[in-house]
């Protein structure tokens, strides 16, 4: 064979498996139709959306990061202070592009399913989410729907980027928009070297009257994750407890001596929370409170944003890096 004819052959070889490669993400740059593979099926977008819905947590907050309002999504219902469904970096960047309060999804007894289909969307998004199949296939009646990509309530957010922009046909804003958000995040971070090297925990909710059981997020869950971000590491013993496809999980405080290797607890609560765990027998023994080294967070903006979204993050980043960091300072 013709030397040259060989590396025809070896070049267009190559470019079939990059393009096998790419996946659910091959027709991003290119013509319509889009395919998206994620959890629960394949997507296929088959024109440019005008017309953006989103349901559960945060997943609007893509499409309003790259300037596009959507027709409806979920009002907000943990963390807002004043009462009108929206957190305040919503707020914020809905009055940056001159727009009026969407229709608000009420989803405390789960997807309003009449409220989505009333907006009349091209698409609707929920890469962050819980969905069941059972959820999806009925969002899907309506329009085509974007899910998590592996398991529910566990897409990190640039996943939720990577997934919401992908569905709006702007991946490429999606990966500017991804990376000017790591930058705002290495300035922060850069501020507070004594964050680096520190283990950290989350702890979900701890009630002041039975300290019996030690419930906790796992390395699967977005708070979790962001504190890799944040020059942070998860110890040995939350990933040795951490199971696939869960974003939580519960020991007996009888087994809390295996949570020693833990500098910096995070957690849910105010003063009370903090006398109960250092006047209890086991849990002031984990090492982390010993020293005063537990961040508490309370059910307001700040306690929101530790579950990192694409607009949260540059609302509370300076905030909340500070609290750990002044954790991390009396860690051992």
């Amino acid at each position: 064979m013709p030397r040259f004819l060989s590396l025809s052959v070896l070049l267009v070889a190559a470019w079939i498996s990059i393009t096998a490669f790419s996946g659910a993400w091959a027709a991003e740059n290119g013509p319509y139709p889009i395919v998206i593979k994620h959890a629960l099926g394949t997507t296929t977008i088959a024109s440019k959306p005008e017309r953006v819905a989103t349901v559960a947590w945060a997943n609007h907050e893509v499409p309003l990061a790259l300037g596009i309002v959507p027709v409806g999504f979920a009002a907000a219902n943990f963390g807002d202070d004043d009462g009108d469904g929206l957190l305040p970096w919503v707020a914020k960047r809905l009055a940056e592009l001159g727009a009026d309060k969407p229709v608000l999804f009420d989803e405390g007894d789960g997807i309003d399913f009449e409220a989505v289909a009333a907006t009349n969307p091209d698409v609707i998004l929920a890469s962050y989410s819980g969905l069941s199949q059972t959820d999806y296939d009925k969002l899907s009646q309506i329009a085509p729907v974007v899910a998590y990509p592996e398991s529910p309530w566990a897409t990190d957010w640039r996943e939720m980027i990577r997934f919401n922009s992908a569905g709006l046909g702007l991946a490429a804003e999606g990966d500017a928009l991804i990376a000017r958000i790591e930058g705002e995040i290495a300035e922060g971070v850069a501020r507070h070297p004594e964050l680096k090297g520190k283990s950290a925990m989350f702890i979900t909710h701890l009630d002041t009257t039975d300290l019996s059981i030690v419930n906790f997020y796992t390395t699967n869950d977005t708070r979790v994750k962001f504190f890799q971000d944040l020059g942070l590491k998860s110890p040995p013993s939350v990933i040795a407890a951490s199971k696939p496809g869960q974003y939580s999980g519960g020991i007996s405080a009888e087994r809390i001596d295996a949570f020693d290797d833990v500098d910096i607890i995070v957690t849910y609560g105010g003063e009370e929370l903090l006398n109960a765990l250092n006047a209890d027998p086991l849990m002031s023994r984990m090492p982390a409170v010993a020293h005063g080294a537990v961040v508490m967070l309370g059910r307001d903006p700040l306690g929101t944003a530790a579950n990192p979204t694409p607009l949260s993050i540059p609302w509370v980043l300076d905030d909340y890096v500070g609290l750990l960091a002044k954790a991390a300072r009396k860690a051992r």
